[in-house]
């Protein structure tokens, strides 16, 4: 989010605001509304006194959650302000919702014109962003007004949403305008609510608002959205409550920089959960990516949320796994790029995914989510010794290591693979923008890639399998067959992937079997998987920490001196905190205390810079060259996996620096 941006997030809805409370309607990098379900349900939303835009006294809290504006109608030296206004904001399932209370600052009657000019476009999150343009063929906006407030309504085809104003007392009068210029309008144009509040001498009133969105889905409580004070007040409780459950960060960290990003991400992983349901449609709270691209449930990013957060809040888990289980595919669909017992790799609920214009409705481009469902699967059994979970769900890990052998290319190729999708993502590994699985000298490698961290899955996914099969689902023969598989493909991986004149490992194996030649950050994670080993593990972990992979931030995507390295690429020189904590947990596998110390102080450096919440990813400048980390455009914050982080560097390094 651009700086003055404010968030406001709870129950799969977010408003972003800016210091004064308002929305300007404003897309690109940082786009700013209420949004739900994939769309924006509020694109302007502008208080103004006696008709100008008020001046700011005391700003929104920088991350949303003091909910309160001070504010005054234009201030002069030589004539103080009449009155003040107390901007009280706070989101709930699906609503946003607001007090005014404005109180007079003399001794005498004050009548004051209060204004508010909302709007709603009902911009798809794919359109706010700006790579494509996107048509909207018979789109119809509509605006009726209420005794009460205004209903804007948007139709396409078979698609509704919608959004309702309303306001306590009522406004007096409801107005359309141009959402540029103030003239009057028709249709599902911005419309201005007024009213004239008169104060007595020192006295108060208030004004309350509701904006409740009503998606296509029809998700949202369904139950009347509660006074500001009220909404904050329980979302508060919940987050408190989340950030000390027990284990609390503080009962195991005498860090307090770790101690102070760890409390941060607890309190944003309680946030980022968002509703989903089981195979038997129980309600679930798994997490999602985040905001405000992502705010939905993702495979990969919610099952590494998850297993970042394992040993302190198994509850992620619990909900991760049925919610993808429920979503596995169940036959095969190449529009799609699902096939039998594959995990999804996300779910969309906007307009342009009902009409097939982005392909990510449920969309199953993703090689590494379902060997990364097994090992979560399998993590989350031995880390609680609840077999409840692993028997429920048991046909589905079944799929999936069907998935792995039969579609995946473990049978084909001996590792899993992945092609392009001409119409989605070209990769489909972590690193899934075009281009980012490359050679040194960046070019794109071609065909049907084995990439390398995905091995590393596929091989911890069949030795956990392996020890669930054997101990809970009574398949010995099974667990026979599975761990052959996994010691095959680790001897394998050795031979295809080493490259010795680097002494690293490539990056991937392209359609013909070449190596892949970039020296990336990928190889981290094979020490966290446990596919590389020994001196191997020991030589990687250390060459990591080397100045041209780690920028003082964090490791780097790619080594910087190659040509393919660019420091503001999405995963082509950039530092992604997630990707630090795989690392972080490897260094620590393999004893490698001191590295692992070493990473963890440049990240907790980069989240003390950024108010202790991590963002998705960073630039990959070195913090020699910038005393500050260089924010990435379009990173979201906050991010489940980045938030997730500290979790995981408490595992791999726990206590204060040095001890």
């Amino acid at each position: 989010m651009i700086p003055d941006s404010r968030l406001l997030v709870h129950d799969g809805t977010f408003a972003v605001l800016d210091a004064a409370g308002d929305v300007t309607g404003r897309s690109g990098v940082s786009p700013d509304g209420l949004f739900l379900q994939d769309g924006r349900h509020l694109s302007r939303w502008r208080l103004s006194l006696d008709g100008s835009a008020p001046d700011v006294l005391v700003p929104l809290r920088a991350d949303g959650s003091g909910g309160t504006a001070v504010l005054c109608p234009p201030f002069r030296r030589d004539r103080p302000p009449a009155c003040t206004v107390h901007r009280e904001q706070a989101v709930d399932s699906g609503a946003l919702v607001e007090r005014l209370r404005l109180t007079a600052n003399v001794g005498h009657e004050v009548t004051v014109r209060v204004g508010l000019t909302a709007a709603a476009d009902f911009a798809d999150v794919f359109a706010l962003r700006g790579d494509h343009t996107f048509g909207t063929p018979g789109a119809e906006r509509s605006a009726r007004l209420l005794a009460d407030g205004v209903a804007f309504g948007y139709r396409r085809e078979d698609w509704r949403a919608g959004t309702t104003v309303t306001a306590q007392p009522p406004p007096e009068s409801v107005t359309p305008v141009d959402a540029a210029d103030g003239r009057p309008a028709d249709g599902g144009a911005a419309h201005r609510l007024e009213w004239t509040v008169t104060l007595p001498p020192h006295g108060s009133a208030r004004i309350d608002l509701r904006v409740i969105a009503r998606p296509h889905t029809g998700l949202g409580s369904g139950e009347p959205a509660p006074s500001p004070a009220a909404a904050r007040d329980r979302v508060c409780a919940e987050v408190d409550a989340y950030v000390c459950a027990d284990p609390a960060p503080a009962q195991l960290t005498r860090w307090p920089e770790l101690l102070r990003a760890c409390e941060q991400g607890l309190a944003d992983l309680a946030g980022l959960r968002v509703p989903a349901a089981g195979p038997d449609d129980e309600p679930l709270l798994p997490p999602a990516a985040g905001v405000p691209w992502f705010l939905t449930l993702f495979g990969r990013d919610s099952l590494l949320t998850s297993l970042y957060a394992l040993p302190y809040r198994p509850d992620l888990a619990a909900a991760t796994l049925p919610a993808l289980a429920a979503t596995q595919a169940g036959g095969a669909d190449p529009s799609r790029v699902a096939q039998p017992g594959k995990i999804v790799h996300e779910i969309r609920h906007g307009e342009l995914a009902h009409f097939g214009q982005v392909p990510f409705g449920r969309y199953y481009g993703t090689v590494d989510a379902t060997p990364l469902f097994l090992v979560l699967l399998g993590a989350y059994t031995d880390h609680t010794g609840d077999t409840t979970t692993a028997r429920r769900l048991e046909k589905h890990a079944r799929a999936a290591v069907d998935w792995m052998f039969r579609h995946g290319g473990l049978d084909e190729r001996g590792y899993l693979v992945y092609e392009a999708d001409a119409g989605g993502l070209a990769n489909q590994s972590w690193k899934d923008s075009p281009g980012s699985i490359c050679d040194a000298d960046g070019t794109p490698a071609q065909g049907a890639l084995a990439v390398s961290e995905v091995q590393g899955y596929a091989y911890d996914a069949l030795r956990r399998t392996a020890r669930l099969a054997r101990k809970v689902w009574d398949d010995a023969a099974w667990a026979d067959r599975l761990e052959e598989a996994a010691d095959d493909l680790k001897s394998r991986f050795r031979r295809d992937f080493w490259m010795d004149a680097e002494d690293f490992p490539a990056l991937a194996l392209d359609g013909s079997g070449r190596r892949v030649t970039a020296l990336a950050s990928d190889a981290g994670h094979l020490l966290w998987s446990g596919i590389l080993g020994g001196r191997d593990a020991r030589a990687v972990g250390r060459r990591l920490l080397e100045p041209d992979f780690f920028s003082g931030w964090g490791v780097r995507t790619l080594a910087a001196g190659q040509p393919a390295y660019h420091p503001l690429t999405y995963h082509r020189g950039s530092v992604w905190p997630h990707d630090n904590a795989v690392i972080a947990l490897g260094l620590a596998r393999h004893g490698l205390h001191e590295e692992g110390r070493r990473l963890a102080e440049g990240v907790l450096a980069a989240a003390e810079r950024t108010g202790w919440r991590l963002p998705e990813v960073l630039a990959g400048h070195g913090r020699d060259d910038h005393p500050e980390p260089v924010s990435y455009p379009h990173s979201c914050s906050p991010q489940a996996w980045a938030a997730a982080t500290p979790l995981a560097l408490l595992t791999a390094v726990g206590a204060a620096p040095g001890t």
